[in-house]
């Protein structure tokens, strides 16, 4: 192979970074080279990409194998005694990063760049940055933007990485730093970019997207805002902390008609106890409270949340508080997986509950959701919508984020006006209106 393949696992963030990484591959001259962009979120998530890693160096021996992404942060000597070659991630955006034997760059100036001349300088200005996971948590400077979807209907832009909260259950911060963000204007001009190749939809991602601005003395409402003057027709966002949806905010999620009504919450958990041991920033109630909140603004809106089964000290009842936050908050769109242990994080050393007992519980936590999900889909059964078609010409989503596959093609990249005729599994059936 004379190319250059990116895999990318986890976040949209990573998949958006995915893309400025192949670029920068690309224009540095790299050939017959594999880029793994890994995640560190769960154990299972680094297995993965260590086993990944292993099959590249067995089945393409003649191929150079780079690692970088959250994983690589964390476990970047067993990567190297792999025979891969570790990119620390806020240099996964730099063209040397990617030349032929080039050691790995510390580089305190964000994540990849559509620009790579400014992700470059940004390198020089901080050669001497340390090495190490813990070297990253008191950078400062902007995140440059991570534009993805050439290719795609949909376009996911990168504006934020790192986090600045302490939850004790995760990794992040060790690996990507503490909470930076990109400036309003290179994410517009990044969002300019998108429109200019004609992509309808954007959608915004970070590692902890509602903290956007918190070290620059902006915010999250305010960056939409400002992208709001440009000519996008559907703006969609990532997962938000409840506890950061301040009234602007709110406001434009539930009366901007461009901002998709679809909200995805990072909740983790429904019970108060276990909530305080994870050192969220919200309670149950302010979580049914802020979706009764959004649903009264805007009934369409679609509630999707992150939720962690088999925390340690989780007890049954603890677990049948979040197994009903699923029908208490609406929860159709549910990222759950059972918890692991990472190391290093204030989780692992409480009383563990057992893998078993955590995969049962995600299982149990993953049915009740597929139901509210189906019988949320029912009810669309007969309606109109609004649907972004894909590249395909055949599948894309509406404005709720409900996917949809169309009976017969239509134009690819449009936004098109459907009836949908049935439900098949987690996607329904539609057809384009034409007349």
């Amino acid at each position: 192979m004379d190319g250059v393949e990116v895999v990318n696992f986890g976040c949209r963030l990573n998949i958006a970074e995915g893309e400025a990484i192949r670029d920068a591959a690309r224009e540095a001259g790299a050939r017959d080279s594999i880029v793994f962009n890994s995640c560190a979120v769960t154990d299972e998530a680094v297995r993965r990409a260590r086993q990944a890693v292993r099959r590249a160096l067995r089945q393409r021996p003649g191929a150079e194998v780079v690692v970088t992404g959250c994983a690589a942060e964390l476990e970047a000597a067993r990567f190297e005694n792999m025979g891969a070659r570790v990119v620390r991630n806020d240099a996964k955006g730099l063209v040397e990063s990617y030349l032929p034997n080039s050691p790995p760059i510390p580089c305190e100036g964000g994540g990849p760049s559509p620009v790579i001349a400014s992700a470059n300088e940004g390198r020089r200005q901080n050669e001497s940055v340390g090495d190490g996971p813990l070297a990253v948590q008191g950078r400062s400077l902007p995140y440059t933007p991570a534009l993805s979807g050439a290719d795609h209907a949909r376009a996911f832009l990168g504006v934020q990485t790192g986090c600045s909260h302490s939850c004790t259950f995760c990794a992040t911060v060790m690996a990507r730093g503490t909470a930076r963000s990109a400036a309003v204007e290179t994410v517009v001009a990044a969002a300019r970019v998108a429109i200019d190749r004609g992509q309808r939809e954007i959608i915004l991602t970070g590692v902890d997207l509602a903290s956007f601005g918190d070290d620059s003395g902006t915010t999250l409402a305010a960056l939409v805002e400002a992208l709001l003057v440009l000519p996008i027709e559907r703006l969609r966002l990532s997962s938000l902390d409840p506890n950061r949806i301040d009234d602007a905010l709110f406001a434009l999620l539930t009366q901007e008609s461009r901002v998709m009504p679809h909200v995805h919450l990072s909740l983790q958990a429904g019970d108060d106890m276990v909530l305080t041991r994870m050192k969220r920033r919200h309670r149950r109630a302010d979580a049914v409270a802020l979706v009764a909140r959004l649903k009264a603004a805007r009934p369409e809106i679609a509630i999707g949340a992150d939720l962690i089964a088999g925390f340690p000290t989780e007890d049954d009842s603890m677990f049948a508080n979040s197994l009903a936050l699923i029908d208490d908050c609406d929860i159709v769109f549910g990222h759950i997986f059972p918890y692991s242990a990472r190391a290093g994080t204030a989780a692992a050393r409480m009383p563990q509950v057992g893998r078993t007992v955590a995969r049962e519980r995600a299982a149990r936590l993953r049915e009740a959701n597929m139901g509210r999900r189906h019988a949320w889909l029912d009810a669309q059964v007969g309606t109109t919508a609004s649907m972004l078609v894909e590249r395909d010409g055949l599948s894309g989503h509406a404005a709720n984020f409900a996917a949809l596959a169309l009976s017969a093609p239509a134009a690819a990249g449009m936004i098109v006006p459907v009836q949908i005729e049935a439900r098949e599994g987690d996607r329904l059936i539609a057809a384009e209106i034409t007349a």
